[in-house]
């Protein structure tokens, strides 16, 4: 198995629930299909770069995962037939960055137990 990491970013005009329910519908199928989801993160609302289908905002998303290999092609196909994404992209992960993500996870994890405290 390998580890992979997705970003896809919705299109503004959802509303909160349905922003919701497409970023369960991806969850809902990497489950289905034997991936593990080893982290998640919403990155809300953000400025795009250049506008994309005349928007120029979008719904951020990151999904980092270990799946097999062929489940990516199935999971790209489910993303281009959704017409709420705008962008997404799916990379996997070398030792170093899977060990870079970690190293960040527990920073801003221990960062947040400091804020705690104080």
């Amino acid at each position: 198995m390998n580890q992979y990491e997705t970003v896809f970013i919705l299109t503004p005009v959802l509303s909160e629930e349905q922003m919701k329910e497409a970023v369960k519908k991806y969850q809902d199928y990497l489950k289905d299909n034997g991936a593990e989801i080893v982290h998640e993160e919403h990155w809300g609302m953000r400025k795009l770069a250049y506008p994309i289908q005349k928007k120029s905002t979008g719904f951020y998303h990151l999904i980092e995962f270990k799946a097999e290999g062929t489940l990516i092609a199935d999971l790209e196909v489910q993303f281009k037939r959704d017409e709420r994404l705008l962008r997404f992209l799916t990379v996997r992960l070398d030792k170093h960055s899977i060990a870079y993500n970690e190293k960040k996870r527990k920073k801003a994890q221990d960062a947040g137990k400091e804020k705690v405290e104080a």
